[in-house]
This record gives C-alpha cells, structure tokens and sequence, in this order.
C-alpha cells in the first residue's frame, strides 16, 4: 500500500535560471507518484537552505523535504565549501527529525550547462528519494506483520 507522503520544497533563488525549472520538473514529478507538496519555501541559496528545512520539518504537515539549488563553480573553493556545508547539515536535520530530507543540490565543481542539463535529474530524485524514504519509514514504523523477515521498500 502506499502511503500519502506530504512533502514540502526548499528551492534555491540563486542561478533562479535553472532552479525555477527544476521546481517546475520537481512540483510534476510529485504529482505523478501520488504526493501532495504542502509548502514550497524559496532561500536566497544554497547555503540558506538549512534553516527552512528546519522550519518544514517541524511542520506536522510535512513528512519529507526536497530540496533544489544547484552551486555553479566560480574562481574560489566557496562553492565546495557551500556544497559541503549544505550537504552536511541536510543530513544533521534529517537524523535530528526522523523525516528524510533529499539532496536535489547540484555542485560543486559544475558548469552552468552542466547545471542546465541535469534539471530534469536533480529535480525528480530529489523528490523521489524524499517520497520513498518517507513511505518507507512509515512503513518501518508500523513494525512487522507476520513470521517472514521484513523487507521495507
């Protein structure tokens, strides 16, 4: 049986040329498994992202965060230091929370065609990993139902 996943979506205004149509691809690609996005939560960047994640994750409306940017390298580290930061605290919040947050942020080290061209990528797993995780969790949580081992997917 699956489970109603409601998912909320933190998207990154920067390099907004490529990020509005990975929410455009993201907010499709929940409609088409079945998932209602509850919020859709638009930062400055990357980096940014955490607090609203945090903000969704304390939302009872909410079971997942998705969440979409993409780094585009420049002439300094700054973009692996922002990828690694964004990275780590995505996963901090989803272990402090018990909800899946899906990395859908692209970089470091990327092109901006390299960006324009996984749209389409980043955008529906980010989303299909944050409706999955989410649905099988609520499945693990239910515990087993018979004498057989459990498998959760």
């Amino acid at each position: 049986m699956l489970e109603n996943v409601r998912i909320g979506i933190v998207v990154s205004e920067f390099n907004y040329d490529i990020t509005a149509l990975m929410l455009k691809r993201a907010l499709e690609h929940a409609e088409f498994l079945g998932s209602q996005v509850t919020c859709v939560f638009k930062v400055p960047g990357a980096f940014d992202m955490p607090l609203a994640i945090k903000s969704l994750l304390e939302r009872d409306d909410v079971d997942a965060v998705a969440t979409l940017g993409v780094v585009i390298e420049g002439e300094t580290e700054h973009d692996k230091i922002v990828s690694s930061q964004c990275s780590r605290k995505i996963t901090d919040l989803a272990l402090e929370f018990g909800k899946p947050v899906a990395l859908g942020v692209a970089g470091p080290r990327m092109t901006r065609a390299q960006g324009t061209a996984r749209i389409d990528e980043y955008a529906k797993r980010s989303v299909e990993s944050a409706v999955k995780m989410a649905r099988r969790l609520m499945a693990a949580s239910r515990g087993p139902s018979g004498e057989t081992p459990e498998i959760i997917e």
